[in-house]
């Protein structure tokens, strides 16, 4: 493979890598849950982006926008009923809580779903910009664009507005904000209800990109806890280096011959391994979220 394609394979698989572990980053960092249905929120997302084209004909990129819009209220139903509850209970509680959520919307998912594999076939699925021996798919670009619009867009939102400034001050010292008049409450519901519409963005970026089913849930929770480790908490600019790091281990890893596709993840958790001894904080990690 010419190492301009792997420059390129590298960049896109990066980002959607970014994409997938924002909103679960945003969490983690300000609510400090640990959001084991992340993944499961994220395949719901695919599939609302899935049937707004396959029942309602709605371009693809669109269906990002309704899946935004579906899960933000998803989340904020979940934090209002469930996680609410239980915010000051032990780590454990919250684990455990967001474990059987993530049980739950998997299971009903392949319930109604089923368990079949989808993927939304859109007219610019098959559409690629060759130049010499490089393949640039179209989709996939405009896919990497979009997930960098939101980690940029997420971070002036934080930085520039009151309401962002609340939500940091809440993952700062939520003790001090609530002094400072800030509705904890109403914030966590907001932040939970964020990151899970960024999870539904994810989703329906992979429902363009790839295939996916229920039982993927597990499999992207589990690639967005090891992307924020390794980019570290604090601003929405380390799930997107966490995510081109970890992406640029699975990439180098699949071009070498000697490492088969089931060891390339393998890889790239060793990669986390060493970036954690080195920076436990991750690679942009803030001091006060450590």
């Amino acid at each position: 493979m010419p190492n301009a394609q792997i420059l390129v394979n590298w960049l896109l698989i990066g980002s959607f890598y970014a994409a997938v572990a924002l909103g679960f980053s945003l969490v983690w960092g300000i609510m400090n849950i640990v959001n084991l249905a992340h993944g499961s929120l994220l395949i719901l997302g695919a599939y609302v982006a899935y049937f707004a084209f396959t029942a309602l004909h709605l371009n693809p990129f669109i269906g990002i926008i309704l899946a935004m819009l579906a899960l933000f209220v998803v989340g904020w139903l979940i934090q209002y009923i469930a996680i609410n509850r239980v915010i000051r209970a032990p780590l454990l509680v919250t684990f455990m809580l967001t474990f059987g959520l993530d049980l739950l919307i998997t299971n009903l998912a392949q319930q109604f779903f089923t368990a079949n594999n989808r993927a939304i076939n859109s007219s610019l699925a098959g559409v690629n910009l060759t130049l010499g021996a490089i393949v640039i798919p179209v989709q996939n670009v405009l896919a990497a664009l979009i997930a960098v619009l939101l980690t940029a867009a997420l971070s002036l939102f934080l930085a520039r507005t009151r309401t962002g400034n609340a939500i940091l001050a809440v993952g700062m010292d939520r003790d001090a904000a609530r002094l400072m008049g800030i509705n904890i409450a109403r914030t966590y519901a907001l932040t939970f209800a964020l990151g899970a519409a960024l999870a539904g963005a994810a989703g329906a970026m992979l429902a363009m990109t790839l295939q996916f089913q229920p039982v993927d849930a597990g499999q992207y929770t589990l690639f967005a806890f090891v992307i924020v480790a390794l980019g570290g908490l604090g601003t929405p600019w380390g799930a997107l280096a966490g995510g081109l790091l970890f992406g640029l281990a699975t990439t180098l890893s699949g071009s070498i011959q000697a490492i088969g596709p089931g060891l390339q993840t393998t890889v790239a958790f060793a990669v986390l391994v060493l970036v954690l001894v080195l920076r436990p904080r991750g690679v942009l990690g803030k001091a006060f979220y450590s």
